[in-house]
């Protein structure tokens, strides 16, 4: 079986995003089955602290990170609600790397910027830990042999039956839409400080003196987190790109009470948003 081939020696990197947490074992037998096809792997953990079942919190980390690896990197993202069901496992080929997964929406967030070069579902149990995998594990028994495989240089095709990309499932988190005084948006991630992120680009606010109204609070929007005093609520653009609200030195989530998919408005003095 071809998961039982190193395909060759080269050192290639497949990185792990998960909601499985560090208390059980899942993420480090995740890490076995890998190793076991080819322990020459860079192996590198994005994040396994996304919260249980949230789909988009790991579409906005996936997005953010998948730039900053190297040609050919594969990218193994599981967060599964629906896993044991009839959702498909997927895996899609970009100019950059791979990712493999759930086709849930997880990888929507990098497909709303880069365009597939193809996409497969995962059908030949071949390159899967076992052609019976358990109906709660597919990390284990599918999305991880798999992108150990394919990081060891078997050719995507040879992974199952070719889908249309246009036809993977895409995550609604909403849009910016211009209106008379700015742009409106809402909160697409919340971070492990509460941060509280925006889907409103940077490049909306660039150059220009802003504001940010949500839930009645009109927050100055500042170039960084000390442009305020301790405590006080700050807007400013993100080292990922995007408008978020802030409390300096504070958690921005629980003293404002603002949750994903709430909306706001970034508001330009000089009205040319």
């Amino acid at each position: 079986m071809g998961q039982s081939q190193i395909l060759d020696a080269k050192t290639s990197i497949l990185t792990l995003l998960s909601d499985f947490g560090d208390r059980d074992v899942y993420v480090g037998v995740m890490k076995g089955v890998i190793a076991q096809i080819n322990p020459k792997l860079t192996v590198v953990d994005l994040t396994h602290q996304i919260p249980p079942q949230s789909i988009a919190a790991a579409r906005f980390c996936l997005m953010n990170a998948y730039p900053y690896f190297s040609m050919g990197t594969v990218h193994v993202a599981v967060v599964d609600p629906g896993v044991g069901s009839r959702r498909r496992a997927i895996a899609v080929e970009f100019v950059q790397g791979f990712l493999v997964g759930p086709d849930n929406g997880i990888f929507s967030g990098v497909l709303s910027q880069k365009s597939a070069i193809a996409a497969v579902e995962l059908t030949n149990f071949n390159y899967w830990r076992t052609p019976q995998p358990s109906t709660t594990f597919h990390g284990r028994d599918i999305f991880a042999p798999v992108g150990a495989n394919l990081a060891s240089g078997v050719p995507i095709q040879e992974l199952g039956q070719e889908i249309d990309p246009a036809t993977l499932v895409q995550l609604n988190i909403g849009e910016c839409k211009e209106t008379s005084t700015g742009v409106m948006g809402c909160i697409q991630y919340i971070d492990h400080f509460g941060n509280l992120v925006s889907n409103i680009p940077g490049s909306y606010v660039q150059g220009k003196t802003w504001c940010v109204q949500v839930r009645g609070l009109t927050i100055p929007g500042c170039a960084t987190y000390s442009d305020v005093q301790v405590g006080e609520a700050i807007a400013l653009v993100g080292s990922h790109g995007w408008v978020e609200i802030a409390i300096n030195s504070g958690n921005a989530h629980s003293r404002l009470q603002i949750n994903l998919q709430d909306s706001l408005e970034v508001i330009s003095s000089a009205n040319t948003l």
